[in-house]
């Protein structure tokens, strides 16, 4: 991103990147979803207290809330206490927590399909 005659440029670079890095997180959010919610939900559903469908409504609108009501916490965790940003360049930062993204979310798929015992709050 650049400033060039008074107007904000984007990079094309940099906006691929960035449209890849929301798909990937977009997969992190239904991957830890299809891990956790049951975790939530199970005991209601089971109990027929809500229905199924009801169950997902309220997880998927409990889990955009504390994404943006929360989120900016945990990023200023990671971002503060938990790597050394200094030094980089905001490309290189970028691809690497793409990355990060990326594997974490193959990881706690495989391990649901497995039935692997992981934990996506930690």
């Amino acid at each position: 991103m650049f400033v060039y005659g008074g107007k904000l440029q984007l990079d094309v670079t940099l906006l691929f990147i960035i449209g890849g890095a929301s798909v990937i997180a977009f997969y992190m959010a239904w991957s830890i979803g299809s891990n956790d919610v049951a975790n939530s939900m199970a005991t209601a559903v089971g109990a027929k207290a809500i229905t199924f469908k009801q169950a997902v409504l309220i997880a998927g609108v409990l889990n955009v809330l504390g994404a943006v009501f929360v989120g900016g916490h945990v990023t200023d965790t990671v971002r503060k206490g938990v790597v050394d940003v200094t030094g980089l360049d905001s490309q290189t930062l970028l691809l690497g927590f793409v990355a990060s993204l990326l594997a974490a979310a193959i990881w706690v798929t495989i391990s649901t399909w497995k039935s692997m015992p992981i934990s996506t709050t930690h």
